[in-house]
């Protein structure tokens, strides 16, 4: 069945905070490598690569195949449209990548005479070549396969049904009513016990807690301990690369009491470990702000009175 049906808990996972990697190539590969990092080799690993497959995506996809060295790459072309070029292991290992180089790209030294045929090239020397792997080209032969017209609003729906899934959880097992999330004890959370950090964006330290309130954020866990300063909020000054133990929304922010209200479905066993919040570029879905029951007068964050031209 479709995945949001059947979400399971992951071994490890960073939260990117972005649904594309386009603004930040460089922590993407960062995250990529931490992951893959806690991949023992125990049972075969099936990378499910994104479909950004132009331009810089190209280039950073052979660098994801030059760090992760798989045995086997599967390689689905687009029926009547000659997208890109094979990715043997010969075009890899002579392609320089976003940030390794291709074996062409080594430096060579001039061994007298003149021309190409003056330059030699030591062996080894050179960025990261390709791995040997077989490649297994997938030419499919029904109209429009890998047309790419209705892959964004088709991502934006999976995406929002995934959030959906996984906020199921808070609900009873109870095959009953669905209660809104209003109506859900959310847990108190001291703004001494977490830090903070918008991931995708510049946020002024007066403004962070308007944009984290109602926000979707990532509960992780980074290595250093929380130090507060004052009362207010613990920020970060960088995004840490840390594990990521699951999701919540912020449904409040007590500024008396000094305390984050989060809703999440993580287990308190895993929440004992989360001192840190991330903040990115993913909303909650729009029916869930909209669809809440039993509001009286204007529902919060929700507006039908705005400038189309902006």
């Amino acid at each position: 069945g479709p995945p949001f049906t059947h979400q399971q808990t992951p071994r490890k996972m960073v939260y990117y905070g972005q649904t594309s990697c386009e603004q930040d190539t460089e922590r993407y590969l960062d995250v990529v490598k931490y992951v893959f990092s806690s991949y023992k080799k125990e049972v075969p690993l099936v990378i499910n690569t994104m479909g950004w497959v132009k331009g810089e995506g190209l280039l950073l996809l052979i660098d994801i195949i030059r760090l992760l060295s798989p045995s086997h790459i599967v390689q689905m072309d687009v029926y009547d449209w000659k997208a890109m070029a094979p990715l043997t292991p010969e075009h890899v290992r002579l392609t320089p990548g976003l940030y390794t180089k291709g074996k062409q790209q080594a430096k060579c030294k001039q061994l007298g005479g003149s021309g190409a045929e003056g330059w030699r090239c030591p062996d080894g020397e050179g960025d990261a070549s390709a791995p040997e792997y077989k490649l297994l080209y997938v030419h499919p032969e029904f109209p429009r396969a890998g047309a790419a017209g209705e892959a964004g609003v088709a991502g934006l729906i999976t995406r929002d049904m995934s959030i959906l899934g996984y906020l199921g959880q808070l609900q009873s097992p109870d095959m009953g009513t669905v209660l809104p999330l209003h109506s859900l004890v959310p847990y108190q959370v001291p703004f001494s016990a977490v830090a903070l950090r918008v991931i995708h964006t510049d946020v002024a330290p007066t403004n962070i807690m308007y944009a984290v309130n109602a926000g979707w954020v990532g509960l992780c866990r980074i290595p250093d301990q929380v130090r507060a300063q004052g009362d207010g909020p613990v920020l970060l000054t960088q995004t840490p690369l840390c594990d990521c133990l699951g999701f919540g929304i912020v449904r409040g922010v007590d500024m008396e009491k000094k305390l984050y209200h989060v809703l999440t479905p993580v287990p308190p066993e895993s929440l004992r470990l989360v001192n840190c919040l991330l903040l990115g570029n993913i909303a909650i879905p729009n029916c869930v702000l909209v669809g809440q029951q039993g509001i009286e007068g204007e529902i919060p964050y929700v507006t039908s009175d705005y400038n189309y031209s902006i």
